[in-house]
């Protein structure tokens, strides 16, 4: 049924087309004209990144970490023309013991609350909890944090931690990050151990609909993706992944899991780290890297299914893109490919308002 609304309302994509052409951006545009051009857009759509692991950064600033740092800070996003974005607290995977599930736990909502006494701490930053914060924010240009958790490890064991983790504030988690955990099969774990989907994933995903917390499927194995695709009412969401076609990385997605989120009504968030996107050296990636497997994801499933996931302070940025405050450097080089602004209010912010409804968000 999924599947057949989606294939009307690409045929009402397209009629609509044809009636009100989209205007396309020039190639033979300056690129004054073009940077004019993305002001204007990021002025006036709303803009998300749906994730960075740069809470962590902001609550323990001397931790060590092999990755750059220091990519999102509130100027940083408005500079970048960046309105809202993800903010993930990230765990690692550990022990899977009692005493140590309950530390994961403990240590998360820990990390949840410093970072949300920070947010609010902030003059001209709300926390954003559905679709309505997220536009009356936009419109009084404060800046949106949306709380999430990478890692569905921090539930352990206790499905009534999810309530509590959505009462704190939580929109969004990472059912596993690159281990496998007591949920699910994790995409870099050389073992399958559940074959997908636990019994206790299942339960989890149950209830995660049940409270409107959005399923976010980067880091998990295929199995577990068409697990979780059988099981959940609501759609899903790959917060930071990229395209398996042009780089065959685990992380990343490939067509048949890109069409199947889409079928579903759900989201691929294309991340930015140099890993997923290409072989070359880090100082050979650049933005337009990043357009590629955009237009990759657009031509599989469509304008109406993707965004963008930077990974800032989690391994993402590229040259070009190194920081929040680079987010127009994207706009262009799409504006350059021909992207209409209809489209790029889409994969900007109107994908990810429309899937918030559909959380009932």
């Amino acid at each position: 049924m999924r599947k057949i609304v989606r294939t009307l309302a690409r045929y009402s994509v397209i009629s609509a087309a044809l009636i009100f052409p989209a205007v396309l951006v020039s190639q033979n545009h300056t690129e004054a004209e073009l940077i004019k051009k993305a002001n204007s857009i990021h002025k006036r759509v709303l803009t998300i990144d749906t994730h960075n692991d740069t809470a962590l950064r902001i609550n323990n600033p001397n931790s060590a970490t092999r990755v750059t740092t220091g990519q999102v800070t509130f100027p940083l996003m408005k500079e970048g023309g960046l309105d809202a974005s993800l903010f993930a607290i990230y765990i690692g995977q550990g022990e899977r013991d009692s005493v140590s599930l309950i530390k994961a736990t403990e240590y998360v909502k820990e990390q949840l609350s410093k970072f949300r006494s920070y947010v609010e701490s902030y003059p001209t930053v709300s926390i954003a909890y559905n679709s309505e914060d997220l536009l009356r924010n936009k419109k009084e240009r404060i800046t949106s944090v949306v709380l999430a958790i990478e890692n569905g490890y921090a539930i352990a064991k206790d499905i009534s931690n999810l309530e509590m983790f959505r009462d704190m504030g939580v929109r969004a988690i990472t059912l596993c990050h690159n281990l496998n955990n007591e949920i699910c099969d994790a995409s870099m774990d050389k073992q399958s151990e559940h074959n997908g989907l636990s019994a206790f994933g299942i339960e989890v995903v149950k209830e995660m609909n049940r409270l409107g917390i959005i399923i976010d499927l980067s880091h998990a194995s295929t199995k577990t993706l068409f697990d979780v695709l059988k099981v959940s009412k609501n759609p899903v969401m790959a917060s930071h992944s990229g395209v398996y076609s042009i780089k065959n990385h685990n992380r990343n997605l490939k067509d048949n899991e890109m069409r199947a989120i889409a079928d579903a009504g759900g989201l691929i968030q294309i991340a930015t780290g140099r890993f997923f996107l290409s072989e070359l050296p880090k100082d050979s990636v650049n933005v337009s890297h990043i357009a590629d497997h955009i237009d990759y994801a657009k031509k599989i499933v469509g304008i109406d299914h993707i965004g963008i996931g930077t990974d800032f302070d989690g391994g993402g940025g590229v040259v070009g893109l190194e920081n929040a405050s680079k987010m127009k450097n994207l706009t262009i080089e799409l504006l350059r490919r021909g992207y209409s602004e209809s489209e790029l209010e889409k994969f900007w912010g109107a994908n990810f308002l429309r899937f918030l409804k559909m959380q009932k968000l």
